[in-house]
């Protein structure tokens, strides 16, 4: 849809005036919109809702499709960590998306857990997301935590939201951030190049904190192992902060780049090495109080095969 801002509408939030044109969207649909990316204005993207408008200005949007009404159990094998009557800590491997979406309807963590629990998760998620409290990027392997009733939902959100459950992950990435251990901030939202892209940005956005320390340095300076402690749970945070201070992911087919190797570099060491097509991140530990006894739960999960193998390579390039 295309919409052009008349005399009358000159000057107005850019959110309010698109939900007064088109009546059949909320506010808060539209705000989804502008944070999705999904509002241009000739070749800019744009997501800040309080932008005032000017007259002869066009926007356009781009309106996904209706969301799903239903989703099919599949027989999808499932590594649990643990289980009980309130949820399940899943280890997901790499390649696995965590829920359907228009296009995407089945081969999901979601399609796995229909099938594994029935009815017995939370309805809060919604048709296409029942149980999912948190997302992992569907190449990003490691600990889940998913409800199993409201209750524990809501309960375990409470937790997210006031950061009681702890999240840590293991990313290789491309040099050794200095300081070796540091605090990464700074809002995170849309990119306005690249909609599929997300951005550190400096208006809108929203709030993200990731707490990063060096754990060993990999090939000489080549590569560094880093853990990630996050205290916000925003759209591919860790791949963008560390982006943002210079050492992207290595394999992040969204904001890495290719690094030139050390000279002597074997020919097998690098093509396993370029061959990496994934962001090396693993979730490796995952704790919260459990939302029925309050007993405080913690989980670790061994590093994949793909990322030590990876790490070991990186282990041993000399510059």
């Amino acid at each position: 849809m295309t919409i052009e801002v008349d005399a009358a509408h000159a000057g107005t939030r850019l959110d309010k005036f698109l939900a007064t044109q088109l009546p059949e969207l909320s506010r808060s649909r539209v705000q989804l919109l502008l944070e999705e990316g999904r509002v241009t204005r000739g070749a800019d993207i744009i997501t800040d809702p309080a932008l005032k408008t000017k007259e002869k200005e066009c926007y356009r949007l781009v309106i996904p499709p209706t969301e799903l009404t239903s989703v099919e159990a599949e027989d999808i094998a499932l590594n649990i960590v643990y289980e009980d009557a309130d949820l399940l800590v899943i280890n997901k491997q790499a390649g696995l998306t965590v829920h359907p979406a228009p296009g995407n309807r089945s081969g999901t963590l979601v399609n796995a857990l229909l099938h594994h629990c029935g009815d017995s998760l939370s309805s809060l998620g919604g048709v296409a997301r029942p149980g999912i409290l948190h997302r992992l990027d569907k190449d990003t392997s490691g600990l889940m935590v998913v409800a199993k009733n409201d209750v524990a939902h809501r309960r375990l959100a409470a937790q997210l939201a006031d950061r009681s459950l702890s999240r840590t992950y293991l990313a290789i990435v491309w040099g050794v951030p200095k300081p070796a251990k540091g605090t990464i901030t700074g809002n995170i939202g849309r990119s306005t190049k690249n909609r599929k892209k997300m951005a550190v940005v400096t208006s809108g956005g929203k709030e993200a904190t990731t707490h990063y320390a060096v754990l060993e340095v990999l090939g000489d300076g080549t590569a560094s192992l880093v853990e990630c402690k996050l205290e916000t749970g925003r759209t591919h945070q860790i791949r963008v902060h560390m982006t943002h201070i210079g050492h992207a992911l290595i394999g992040d087919p969204a904001y890495g780049s290719p690094r030139k190797l050390p000279a002597g570099t074997t020919e097998a060491r690098s093509v396993a090495i370029r061959g990496f097509l994934r962001q090396a991140l693993h979730a490796v530990r995952l704790s919260f109080l459990h939302p029925s006894t309050g007993e405080r739960l913690s989980f670790e999960a061994a590093i994949p095969k793909d990322f030590q193998t990876l790490k070991n390579h990186l282990q041993h390039l000399k510059t």
